[in-house]
């Protein structure tokens, strides 16, 4: 804790400092247009006491995420960290979902146009983003499903023993800042990269967590292959070639959440509770939603019973082993959810999947901010279609025109070379500048 108050000392002179020299800078102001107006809902900001909450406000895509919403956030959570009267901060999202990810159709259209620099605008707002979100020093909640948003703890017991997560998922997020997101709806890709940060992740009965950019030609992005390679065992490898969606239960036995919500009936208790709390402790908001908690108990479908075999297959060096295994434990166990991965396996973008496994096992060794940098490197790489055209086609086929089938190129794992893989992570040339992150001024913490 002395530790921390250090840390959040040196951050705030650091902080201080760049307010005193901004003040130099003379601003105009001018009145909002209709436009300016309308970007400005797409993230709403309400206020309680000691409190700020961020509201992803674009419900009918979802709350997907636009390069303005990104760097609205950006400046929000900015200016919310240097103000000494705000003690924690909140991010909810409006109607069914918190955030389905990046508007990946935006960047369709965008690419079609030719307009690769607003592309690349996304990518870099949305990635300092999250390198803020993750190196946040006030608590930061995030309620994923508006007005829906509750907290419970989860005692997970197996028949005799309590279940207990990971030692190394455990390890990765005690060392995050303080920050709380609530997972009470659809949480997929980009929505992830900007919850799951936080050092208490209470997950609910609607959560839906996914990271499925392999079936749309991508790579698990925004931060996944740095929290998704830290989960235990080779669960990361799972998730992220396979796509294959956690309810909140099993996000809270494979180590992605913390907390876990059954009920409805309290949720605008804890809001006004947490709304109320000024605190830098994290025993106090611990302690704070263990006034809530409830019992809940896996049932026979959870990921706990597969985790063997999830580990006996993706544990291989490549995506063509791990097929095979697949292959072998279907033939032998018939297994539901072993059929299904390897379903899947099979429609996603054979491209896709092997730059996503070595994403994947390179994130394994590597801070959040290398993780950033190199998933900013291959998103750039993967949609300038030098190699190939597979996130055009994969959108088209599964969010445009919805046919769900897309042409990969090449169309089979055995054609896709070393050298294409390899051209993801290389460079991003001499007239192309790699993303920039604060570094020097923000440590991050995992």
């Amino acid at each position: 804790m002395h530790k921390f108050r250090g840390l959040a000392s040196g951050r705030r002179s650091l902080t201080a400092i760049r307010r005193a020299l901004s003040s130099f800078s003379t601003t105009t102001t001018r009145p909002l247009s209709a436009h300016d107006d309308q970007r400005q809902k797409e993230v709403l900001v309400e206020g309680k006491a000691s409190a700020r909450a961020a509201i992803l406000n674009r419900p009918s895509a979802l709350n997907a995420l636009t390069t303005n919403m990104a760097f609205r956030l950006k400046k929000l959570y900015e200016t919310w960290e240097d103000n000494p009267d705000i003690g924690f901060v909140m991010m909810k999202g409006s109607g069914r979902a918190f955030c389905a990810g990046g508007d990946v159709v935006a960047l369709y259209l965008l690419l079609n146009e030719g307009k690769m620099e607003d592309c690349k605008d996304f990518f870099r707002n949305l990635y300092t983003f999250i390198y803020v979100l993750g190196t946040y020093l006030k608590p930061h909640f995030v309620f994923l499903r508006s007005p829906l948003y509750f907290i419970v703890l989860l005692l997970y017991f197996s028949k005799s023993n309590p279940f207990t997560l990971s030692s190394s998922a455990n390890d990765l997020y005690l060392n995050h800042p303080m920050q709380v997101a609530i997972l009470d709806g659809v949480t997929m890709g980009g929505g992830a990269g900007v919850s799951v940060p936080g050092t208490f992740r209470i997950a609910t009965d609607k959560t839906i967590f996914a990271t499925p950019e392999v079936h749309i030609g991508f790579h698990p992005d925004a931060g996944a292959s740095f929290y998704l390679s830290h989960l235990t065992g080779h669960i990361g490898e799972y998730l992220a070639l396979t796509g294959e969606r956690l309810n909140g239960v099993d996000m809270l036995a494979v180590g992605l959440a913390t907390h876990y919500s059954m009920r409805a009936v309290r949720l605008d208790w804890i809001d006004e509770r947490l709304a109320k709390l000024i605190t830098d402790d994290p025993s106090v908001i611990d302690s704070t939603l263990a006034q809530y908690g409830d019992l809940v108990y896996p049932d026979k479908t959870s990921i706990i019973h597969r985790l063997e075999v999830i580990d006996k297959c993706f544990g291989h060096e490549t995506v063509e082993e791990i097929l095979d295994a697949l292959e072998v434990e279907v033939a032998t166990s018939n297994q539901d959810w072993c059929i299904s991965a390897l379903k899947k396996l099979k429609e996603a973008s054979p491209l896709s999947l092997k730059v996503s496994l070595r994403s994947i096992r390179e994130g394994r060794f590597q801070t959040l901010d290398e993780c950033l940098v190199r998933e900013y490197r291959m998103s750039l790489q993967g949609i300038s279609k030098p190699v190939s055209h597979d996130f055009c086609e994969g959108v088209r086929a599964r969010l445009v025109e919805k046919d769900l089938a897309p042409k990969w190129d090449p169309p089979t794992l055995e054609k896709v070379s070393k050298d294409m893989v390899d051209y993801y992570f290389s460079p991003l040339g001499e007239f192309e500048p790699e993303l920039k992150l604060p570094t020097h001024l923000r440590e991050a913490f995992i």
